[in-house]
């Protein structure tokens, strides 16, 4: 069972044991064991298994994002299509620090998406509404499969009667494709949980499985603290690119 621990903090946001791949051992070990011992999948490289053919409206809504993500990192590249937004994510990854890395991404949401129609959807839908739980639901799996990957709805109990409130993704395209728990969290899972809450007034809670890299977008639930969440205390792949291409860390 491999130590880890996550501290979110602007101090030193997100530790995890820095593996070396000579030695085998730890280099930094925490002092927090890990909720559950870790799969193979965890262990192992992921393989891709979905491919994506991009229409029209999905490579302007990938270069769109990839375009306001450059802009908040300052730092722009010569990529296209998923690669330029993947490549862009990384450059922050490591310029930023984990809470430099959701704010620079919350920014990036902010340019990308005109804040008239978010203040006008948070007009119309009532967050605390089963109506509006759903709407996002249904939303999210029409118009953002170019992000995540092919997704759908699923039910969940609120309040104890079953809503349409969830959006299941089989496997998440981002995770997939850049191999890197820590990318997943401060670069997709936090800031997206942070700017839907403010921008919209909806509480979301996303569960990324790192088994098999799906994840659940629950609308109309608040996420655990920091302390609590699940995600925080999983390691990375032993074989992420992040840390194969640049000998880091891939979550501190």
């Amino acid at each position: 069972m491999v130590a880890n621990c996550f501290r979110l903090n602007k101090s030193s946001a997100l530790c995890s044991t820095h593996w070396n791949h000579t030695k085998r051992k730890p280099e930094h070990p925490c002092a927090v064991a890990m909720l559950r011992r870790p799969s193979e999948s965890i262990t192992e490289e992921p393989r891709k298994t979905n491919a994506y053919n991009d229409n029209l409206f999905d490579r302007l809504a990938i270069n769109h994002l990839s375009k306001s993500v450059q802009e908040a990192t300052g730092l722009s590249n010569n990529k296209s299509g998923y690669e330029s937004l993947v490549e862009a994510a990384t450059v922050a990854k490591h310029k930023f620090d984990p809470i430099g890395q959701q704010e620079v991404i919350i920014q990036a949401l902010d340019r990308a998406f005109p804040r008239p129609i978010l203040s006008f959807i948070k007009t119309v839908l009532p967050p605390a509404s089963k109506l509006s739980r759903e709407y996002f639901a249904v939303f999210t799996t029409l118009f953002f499969a170019w992000l995540v990957g092919p997704c759908k709805v699923r039910e969940s109990k609120v309040n104890g009667r079953s809503e349409k409130n969830v959006v299941y993704i089989p496997k998440c395209r981002f995770l997939e494709e850049t191999s890197c728990v820590g990318m997943c969290i401060n670069l997709c899972k936090m800031p997206s949980q942070t700017f839907i809450k403010d921008s919209l007034g909806m509480s979301v809670n996303m569960v990324p499985n790192f088994d098999d890299m799906s994840c659940e977008m629950i609308f109309g639930e608040d996420p655990p603290g920091s302390s609590d969440d699940p995600a925080l205390k999983q390691p990375c792949y032993k074989l992420c690119k992040a840390y194969k291409s640049h000998g880091t860390d891939c979550l501190s």
